[in-house]
């Protein structure tokens, strides 16, 4: 986990100065985390999960710079290419920093979702974002009905908004 930590460093640099979004993708992988452990992924594909929540927001600065905007899909477009670079910068084998880059640009995709990687970090970032945005029951339940998947993201999904 040397390199999930080192990553984590890097993002904190990365986004110095914005509490805000450091607190987001620290939430969002420690969601990521518990899940994958939970849901009992393999090795290789809980690093590939835990690089992904780290730096699936890192489009959002280069997004706001060239755009003025941080939609979901502008995050989408601009987020590989750095997150490509702080991957291989941090010794991530090729194949783990071309998957990261994948969901990276797909994470506000929720057509399509093609492992549980992808799954599970659509879950954590809805959790987290449900909670940010101060989502109402309904907005969670909605989501719940849609989104959610794996047994653990519904259970604590469920426990956190009290649906």
């Amino acid at each position: 986990m040397e390199k999930i930590n080192a990553l984590i460093l890097d993002m904190i640099n990365y986004y110095s100065g914005d509490a805000r979004r450091i607190q987001h993708f620290l939430k969002v992988h420690a969601f990521a985390k518990l899940i994958g452990e939970a849901e009992k992924l393999d090795g290789e594909t809980l690093l590939t999960l835990e690089a992904a929540a780290v730096v699936h927001d890192i489009g959002i600065k280069p997004a706001e710079e060239k755009y003025g905007s941080s939609s979901g899909k502008l995050q989408e477009k601009e987020g590989p290419a750095p997150a490509r670079s702080m991957l291989r910068s941090n010794g991530f084998r090729e194949n783990t920093v071309e998957r990261v880059c994948f969901l990276v640009g797909h994470h506000h995709t929720y057509y399509g979702i093609d492992g549980m990687d992808y799954q599970i970090l659509v879950e954590a970032d809805f959790l987290v974002n449900l909670y940010e945005d101060g989502a109402v029951k309904g907005t969670a339940m909605s989501a719940y009905d849609k989104i959610f998947k794996t047994e653990t993201g519904k259970s604590i999904c469920k426990k956190m908004f009290g649906i």
